[in-house]
């Protein structure tokens, strides 16, 4: 009798390698933790780039991780190795591309349809004890880290407030006095308040155990409410609270938010 493993193996085309990312370094050991991460979720939109800049502008002295998780396969474009190679010293960068998406929205399993497990992923392999989180279409004021870092210490998590921009032109309209305020505030104060991830930072190992939320929604439904999800599992912790806008939140033509800061709409 033939060996029918040697059969078998003979039979079959073994696919080649891929990679499913790249690490960029800074000049220090890669063991060595960060002062802070930064990650971002995307599937490589042109707006990426602006976001990208207002990390690498952030003013704050210790090193910044960025790590970015590819949501959607795409053909590599070069856009992301372009970014990073701008990177300043300080700056180290982790890159994500899986060869399938990780949310229900693409084919993929969890239920959040912006970014699937990638907000997840990205929080649970920072090499850094605090991380911040950033969408593809807004960006950061250049003091936007060092005041959340000033804020964090002792706390699980901080945040920011953010300042609405018109998508498009960029033009600032209004800080957000509704939605993005904190615990128990705003618009959705029934509900226990929220806080944008734009404007959130935590203490990856005190939040450890709510880190998976970021993956799925209260519901169980594929949507966009992972944020709120995550939220409800740290809102009771300490937190610490920086009152200025450094966030710039990039909004459409028909958010709601814009009603609200034409009426002058208070909560």
């Amino acid at each position: 009798m033939g060996d029918k493993g040697s059969q078998f193996e003979s039979s079959v085309t073994i696919a080649p390698p891929v990679g499913i990312g790249r690490y960029y370094p800074d000049a220090a050991d890669p063991q060595s933790p960060a002062n802070v991460a930064v990650a971002i979720p995307t599937v490589l939109r042109p707006v990426l780039a602006q976001a990208v800049e207002s990390v690498f502008a952030q003013r704050l002295s210790g090193r910044v991780q960025l790590l970015v998780g590819v949501d959607k396969p795409a053909p590599d474009d070069g856009l992301l190795d372009a970014l990073l190679a701008r990177r300043p010293p300080h700056v180290s960068a982790v890159t994500f591309r899986l060869p399938f998406s990780t949310s229900v929205r693409n084919g993929g399993l969890h239920k959040a349809t912006d970014g699937g497990a990638l907000r997840a992923i990205m929080s649970l392999a920072a090499n850094a004890p605090f991380v911040a989180y950033l969408d593809d279409d807004n960006s950061w004021k250049s003091d936007h880290l060092a005041k959340l870092l000033a804020a964090i210490p002792g706390k699980a998590w901080a945040f920011a407030q953010r300042v609405l921009v018109e998508e498009g032109t960029w033009r600032e309209l209004g800080v957000d006095t509704w939605d993005s305020v904190g615990v128990d505030r705003g618009r959705f104060a029934a509900r226990g308040g929220f806080v944008d991830p734009n404007c959130l930072m935590v203490d990856k190992v005190a939040c450890a155990r709510a880190l998976g939320r970021w993956a799925e929604t209260a519901s169980g439904r594929a949507g966009m409410d992972a944020d709120r999800w995550f939220f409800e599992a740290i809102r009771r912790a300490p937190h610490g609270r920086v009152d200025d806008a450094t966030v710039r939140y990039t909004v459409r033509p028909t958010n709601i938010l814009l009603r609200f800061l034409a009426e002058g709409r208070i909560f």
